[in-house]
Parts: structure tokens; sequence; C-alpha cells
């Protein structure tokens, strides 16, 4: 039976996975930051952080297979519940960022469904929309709570939906200049190699947070390592085939880009517009209207209302439902009839109404606000990804005490080395990321404040991890003294 349920091959796991971890958005945000330069970054994103990346999730996956608790299982088996805990804390606080976004994303899907274009983004202030998203957010919160399936199945649907779209527009960008006349090429000198090497200044490094965000959770995958045929073989050979899909979908998808909007005058809304224009002008190159846009507005639609109630839900209970009383007070744990953890809930839903409010006393703009919560979700959410590079560490380091169908490193000093690449690189790629991407010249003030949220969200994020044990302790001191 054992062997009947090992049943994947390796192209199984790698279209798993593809489907798991990449996205349009992915392409436009960093397109929309880096220009076709993008093109050569994807190539070294691949190479040296996303492929051992893969494996060694791979590792950790088959090592630990009958872990449920994902990362945080993995620390707590090579180093100690208390820092068991943190990788819990850290996978749960850094999809408040990501909370905090997803209505304006349903906003912006529904004014080009309605509307068919995205001036939305360029003339409502602010506040006006930090406002309605607060209303939206809450009242996902609250259908959330009422424990209800139905959006999850919707997000099956849609996740399948945005896929398609996804290769839709990579097979439609690039061979709409061959195939019809209408198709304008915007980017100049795209036969130059000079157009694709990026500037290597201090302004590049501080994108590639969003490099790292886009190639990242593929942690998702793990459960998938030991039902495969042969793991030791089938599963690197996925995953390389899987960083050989993304890489092509990226660079591709990049080239689209170029052929649709000139690389060297980005549009400032281009990451909260860029997909649907994108979309737009195909429509128009193939004549078939708006159906491009009306299609993929109401996949991402579904897609990120499903999200919302999905990671409202899901993270909390991957970090309630192994609570170590030790360090999670038992109030934050108490679940109600429906099996929700209700004061969980009120604590996302505190949490993520001061991120939606707070920053548009700021940022005037919404789409400077959506493009401010985009960068501080390529830096939050990569901090989850260190737990996965310690984990692995820690592992190289006791890999005598431990035994795995798949090993991607089998020498205890290369594992260590590599696992402490991807940690430091990940790290880097955070810090930098805090760095903000108006341009200070001509706005100090909305400069200075990015940058103050950017510093000081990460802080009291491991600030409230660090008060928890505390809260935990005094409630279980109480209880014995009675």
């Amino acid at each position: 039976m054992a062997d009947k349920a090992k049943q994947l091959r390796w192209y199984n796991v790698a279209l798993i996975a593809f489907v798991a971890v990449w996205g349009l958005g992915n392409v436009v945000n960093n397109y929309a930051q880096q220009g076709l330069s993008v093109v050569t970054s994807w190539i070294l994103i691949m190479i040296f952080y996303f492929v051992p990346y893969t494996l060694i999730v791979g590792q950790l996956g088959s090592t630990f297979k009958d872990a449920n608790g994902g990362v945080s299982s993995w620390v707590k088996a090579t180093s100690t519940r208390r820092l068991a805990f943190f990788a819990a804390w850290t996978y749960w606080v850094v999809h408040v960022p990501y909370l905090a976004q997803k209505p304006q994303g349903i906003l912006i899907s529904l004014s080009w469904l309605f509307k068919g274009n995205g001036n939305f983004v360029n003339e409502v202030p602010a506040m006006t929309v930090s406002i309605i998203c607060l209303v939206l957010f809450l009242a996902f919160l609250w259908v959330s709570s009422r424990g209800l399936a139905t959006l999850n199945r919707i997000g099956s649907v849609a996740g399948t939906a945005m896929f398609i779209m996804s290769i839709l527009f990579i097979i439609l960008a690039v061979s709409a200049p061959f195939i019809t006349k209408d198709a304008v090429i915007a980017t100049p000198d795209m036969g130059k190699i000079s157009t694709y090497l990026p500037k290597w200044n201090f302004n590049y490094f501080t994108t590639i947070s969003m490099l790292v965000f886009a190639v990242g959770g593929s942690e998702k995958i793990s459960p998938y390592v030991n039902k495969t045929k042969n793991a030791s073989r089938e599963f690197p050979m996925g995953m390389f085939v899987l960083a050989g899909m993304v890489a092509l979908c990226a660079i591709l998808g990049s080239f689209g880009m170029g052929m649709l909007f000139n690389s060297k005058g980005i549009p400032q809304d281009l990451m909260a517009n860029g997909a649907y224009e994108a979309f737009a002008k195909l429509g128009g190159y193939f004549h078939v209207g708006n159906v491009f846009v009306i299609l993929y507005s109401i996949a991402q639609a579904m897609a990120q209302i499903s999200a919302l109630a999905f990671s409202i839900d899901a993270p909390l209970k991957i970090m309630l439902g192994d609570a170590d009383p030790e360090f999670i007070p038992k109030k934050l744990a108490k679940v109600n009839k429906k099996g929700t953890p209700i004061n969980g809930y009120y604590l996302t839903g505190i949490l993520v109404s001061i991120l939606i409010i707070v920053p548009a006393l700021g940022i005037g703009s919404m789409n400077e606000l959506y493009k401010w919560l985009l960068n501080l979700n390529s830096i939050v959410m990569p901090m989850r990804y260190l737990w996965v590079f310690f984990a692995f560490i820690m592992l190289s380091r006791h890999m005598d005490k431990f035994k795995s169908d798949y090993m991607f490193v089998k020498n205890k000093t290369t594992g260590i080395i590599i696992g402490a690449w991807c940690f430091l690189f990940t790290a880097f790629a955070c810090i930098l990321g805090m760095v903000p991407k108006v341009d200070f010249s001509a706005d100090p003030s909305a400069w200075w404040f990015q940058l103050t949220l950017n510093i000081v969200t990460p802080i009291i994020f491991v600030v409230l991890g660090l008060i928890l044990p505390m809260i935990a302790r005094h409630d279980n001191k109480k209880a014995m003294m009675n």
C-alpha cells in the first residue's frame, strides 16, 4: 500500500509546485521596478536562490514527513520549542500586510470589471480607499469566523483561472508583434544586450526583495516529497523542471511586458493596473475588445476574495493548532463552538485595521498606497523564509541524527554554507527593501514617512512575538497559585 501511495512523478511535482508559487503579478511587479533588466535578475535569482531553496525544502519535508506544523515543526525538531514558537508566530504575523492589501486588489479588479479602466487608483483619495478596504476586510473577517468553506472552493477555481490567464498573457504578448500588424513594440533597442543588464547601484539592490518575494513560499510543496516514486531522483528533477518553468515564464513574461510598456518610461501605476492594461492592449491587437480584461478581472477578483478569507484563517490556525501553553496565552488559543480561535481573530482584526488606516494618513495617493503595501509585503513576507534556512542549517549540523529519503546535501559543512547563504541573502534583501521606492527629492516627507513605516512595522511584529510568552508565563503562574 505504501508503494501505491508514492505515485507522483517529477512532472507531477513540478506542475503542482508551479501552480502554487507562480502568478502573473510576479512578472508585472518586478518589471515595474526594474524594466527589462529584470530578465538578468530572474536568471540570477533562479540559479543562486530559487533552486537551492526548493531543494532545501525537499530535504526538510522528506526528513520530517510526519510533521504537521510545517516550518515550526522543522524548527522544533532541530532546535528548541521557544524558537519553534517564534517560527510559527512569524509565519502568521507576516500575513498582516498581505491581508491589508487584499481589499485594495478587490477594489481595483472590480473597477476594471465595471468601469473598464484603471482611473480608480489615480482619482480616489487614499483615506477614502482605506475606509472602504477596512469595511471589506472586517466583512470577510466575520465571514471567515463563521467557518464557511464556499470561498475556498471559489479559490480553487480562481487559482486555475489565474494560472490559465498568466500563460495566455505570455503566449499573446510574445506572439502579438509577429501575428498582427496592429502590435507595436513599445521598448526600443530590445535587440541589444545592454537593454537587459541591470545598473548595479544601490537602487537596484533595494528591489531584490520583490524578486525574493516572488519566488518564495516553496515550503508549501514539502508534503509531496515523500509521495514521489523515487524521492532522491524524482524530487530534485521536478524542482529543476520547476525552476526552468518559472524562469521561462518570468523571462518571456518580461519580454511581453517590454513589448507592451516602454522599459525606459514605465507608468507610475503599473503595479496596480499593469496586468489589466496589458490585457486591454492585447484585446485591441487581437480585435476582441475588453474580453481579456473582463476575464482577468473576474479571475483576479475571485482570487483576491479567496486569498483574503483563506489567509485570515489558515495561518492563524497553523500557529494556534499546535499552541504551546508556555509561549501562547490560553485566551488567544481559545476557540468558539465553530472551532474558530475567536480571540486570534480579534488580534488579526486590530493589527490589520491599524495597517489599513494609519499609512493613509501620510500617503495621499491610492496608487502610492498600493505600491507601498506591496513593497512592505516584499519586506516582511520573506521573514518566514529565514526560518526554513535556519532549520536547514540546524539539520545539517545534526545530520547524523536524522534520516531522509531525499538528500539535497550529504556533507555537513556544505549544507551549513548553503543554508547560511540563503539565510543571509534573504535578510539582505529584506533590509535593503525597506528603502522607499518614491523619489526623495520630489517628496522628502513621504520618503521619510514610508521609511519609518517600513522599519517600525517589522519591529512591532517582533515585539508582539516577545510579549506573548510573557503573558503566557504570567497566566500560567497565576493558574498555579490558584
